[in-house]
């Protein structure tokens, strides 16, 4: 368990934030600038607080008034960066095993040869870091730091700087490091989709503070998150299972409670549970189910409230085990004589909708 109460300041950056992190695998999610990586260092210990106290599993490793500082190397936390910092003048082996060398025989939570295993780098042993891609140094990377035996693994968007290939590459070991390695982890970024595909246990933060904390489909939801759910697209998050794919019409099958949504087809199997997301200003609604129509997506509810945010208008409706809420102009409101308690349509285009969850093939 990870409980920590810092602050830091730095020009006009102030960084205060307070939280207790207990479950496996965390994300640590916001906008660029919000502080993540601040407080990542400050973690790992590569940046001091000026206030504040970090205990990790019932030991101290920072406390201001009691003078205590663990420096980085005796906290045993792994920390793999954005940027793979490979030794470059080591090959492969020998960057593997840089920190498993300095530990006690008894120290050692792993082999070599399992950690080389698990993330398919034997291959790579005898070549230098330049030999090797971006998605294999980001792998090597992780091998480095878990072979440290760490009792905290801290992920600082490792994979912003590859490309869409190299991260459908990347995930699935981030994957299988969380599903086959007892090791908790903290993985930061700014995409949402690598957060949600290993995690949906989330900690967001925005100009140095915390915002929400908690599981990502109730948090999404919450007045102070309206603001950036609204810049993300992500007034509406649905976690929703796959029931069949049509390869003829290139479509996949959700079944959300008692109501299915068709969206463009994804690769993954039937019975999987993902996450979709589609925004408020792409939700129309409709006072009947419309026949003659494109749109295949018509779920129906009750209104459950409606409010004024800014110059949107918001309507939330109760689909059943979740709700959807749609932007719509105070004119089509009143022509249709919407109110709380109304039964309506929500209509949703299969293109605006987005998965989460999944590795696509």
């Amino acid at each position: 368990m990870l409980d920590f109460n810092l602050q830091r300041t730095q020009g006009n950056f102030a960084l205060n934030i307070k939280s207790t992190l207990d479950t496996p695998v965390v994300g640590l999610f916001g906008p660029s600038g919000a502080g993540k990586s601040t407080l990542l260092g400050m973690i790992a210990g590569l940046v001091k607080p000026h206030s504040g106290h970090l205990i990790l599993d019932g030991e101290t490793l920072f406390d201001s008034q009691r003078g205590i500082d663990i420096p980085l190397h005796q906290r045993r936390i792994g920390v793999v960066f954005q940027d793979s910092r490979l030794f470059p003048h080591l090959n492969i082996r020998d960057n593997l095993n840089y920190g498993f060398n300095l530990l006690a025989t008894k120290d050692r939570r792993f082999s070599f040869v399992q950690i080389v295993e698990l993330l398919e780098i034997g291959h790579l042993l005898l070549q230098k870091p330049h030999q090797i891609s971006g998605g294999e140094k980001q792998r090597v990377s992780l091998g480095r730091a878990l072979l440290t035996s760490p009792r905290l693994l801290l992920l600082d968007e490792p994979l912003a700087s590859l490309d869409v290939r190299l991260k459908h590459q990347i995930l699935p070991f981030l994957r299988r490091v969380k599903d086959e390695i007892n090791i908790p982890m903290v993985y930061v970024s700014h995409a949402i989709d690598e957060i949600l595909y290993l995690t949906s246990q989330i900690v967001m933060i925005e100009q140095g503070k915390l915002l929400a904390q908690g599981h990502f489909h109730q948090i999404i939801h919450q007045d102070n998150l309206q603001n950036m759910a609204y810049s993300l697209g992500l007034e509406n998050v649905i976690s929703a299972t796959i029931a069949s794919h049509d390869k003829v019409y290139a479509s996949t099958l959700l079944t959300q409670g008692k109501q299915a949504i068709v969206i463009p087809q994804i690769a993954a199997e039937a019975g999987t549970q993902i996450t979709i997301s589609i925004p408020a200003s792409s939700v129309a609604l409709s006072l009947s189910h419309l026949d003659n129509v494109t749109i295949q997506n018509q779920l129906q509810g009750f209104v459950t409230e409606i409010k004024q945010v800014g110059y949107r208008v918001l309507v939330m409706v109760d689909i059943g085990e979740s709700r959807i809420t749609a932007e719509v102009t105070t004119k089509a409101l009143e022509m249709l004589n919407i109110a709380v308690g109304s039964s309506v349509y929500c209509l949703l285009k299969a293109q605006a909708i987005r998965a989460h969850g999944f590795i696509a093939s």
